[in-house]
């Protein structure tokens, strides 16, 4: 990538997080933690589905892969920004910041397309069960995972592709923890940047898209839910779908704020604020979400390790 000078960029600046050590230790020790958290937790849920038979189901399958997404973008972001605040560094190099770049937009996307399947997964499940056979066997599940994985690594590329072509003016100080499109952006030269802004504007409506498809999802299911003669029965429906509704909402309508919002109401403090909100906790929270309300999964899991000990 080149300056509009004619020179060439080696490497970005990210984001420091504070300006004195006792801070950039705490930040240190507060990402390690979730870092630590997240990793045990979607490696708990993958272990346990992949080593029982009874768990080899859709519902399973997919709750697999957002394990493997969530895994593979917190793991893309975190480590990097806890190294930094160790070593009190800001510099990545710009293949660096190009493969961060691609894969956070990769497994995101992926992400927002596999919570679009799962919602229609529980919506079948519960609206239309004698047609879940049909509708959701084992090689449609496949075709759908697979889908959402293409579909994510052809987004990732035609971003990727456009945002490290363009000629920048503005420097290299990434103002962001890690290299994040919307902050690339804003060091390329206001005219060079509007087709990647419009590819951006039709993505945001194909995530839009499927934002709404999982409300439908979710408002079939709550109609169903109700027509439930039990409380208790529909207490544990919703117990379990709203929490589900309420991360999918945080993750998607904070990744569209963040790649959406116009530079005018742009300030450090948000940023920062809101690419936390949709690259770190919906990636620590999902297990807990997906899995911790899930009587199967923690019978597994508690099999596994008293099995181990």
């Amino acid at each position: 990538m080149k300056l509009s000078n004619g020179s060439s960029i080696t490497q970005f600046l990210l984001l420091a997080f504070a300006d004195t050590w006792e801070l950039q230790l705490l930040h240190f020790w507060l990402f390690l933690g979730i870092y630590l958290a997240a990793l045990l937790a979607n490696g708990l849920i993958i272990t346990t589905i992949a080593c029982d038979h009874r768990l080899h189901t859709p519902m399973y399958f997919f709750l697999l892969n957002l394990s493997l997404l969530d895994l593979g973008s917190i793991s893309t972001t975190v480590p990097k920004a806890i190294a930094n605040s160790l070593w009190n560094a800001r510099a990545i190099s710009y293949a660096g910041c190009a493969a961060q770049a691609f894969l956070l937009v990769f497994l995101m996307s992926a992400e927002c397309f596999l919570l679009t399947v799962m919602a229609y997964d529980r919506y079948v499940a519960i609206c239309k069960p004698l047609h879940y056979g049909t509708l959701l066997g084992s090689r449609a599940c496949v075709h759908m995972a697979a889908a959402a994985w293409g579909s994510g690594f052809l987004f990732a590329v035609l971003h990727t592709a456009n945002t490290f072509s363009l000629p920048l003016c503005q420097g290299n100080a990434v103002d962001q923890f890690f290299c994040e499109i919307p902050q690339i952006l804003k060091l390329a030269c206001s005219d060079a940047y509007l087709r990647e802004v419009g590819v951006l504007v039709v993505s945001a409506c194909l995530v839009f898209g499927c934002f709404v498809s999982i409300v439908l999802s979710y408002g079939q299911i709550f109609r169903a839910v109700l027509r439930i003669p039990s409380e208790q029965g529909q207490h544990k429906a919703f117990s379990t779908c709203l929490p589900h509704l309420t991360v999918v909402s945080l993750f998607i309508s904070t990744s569209m704020f963040a790649y959406l919002k116009p530079p005018s109401i742009s300030s450090t403090s948000l940023d920062l604020a809101v690419a936390v909100l949709y690259s770190v906790v919906p990636q620590a929270m999902n297990p807990l979400i997906y899995s911790m309300r899930n009587h199967e999964i923690k019978d597994v899991l508690r099999k596994l390790i008293t099995g181990c000990f």
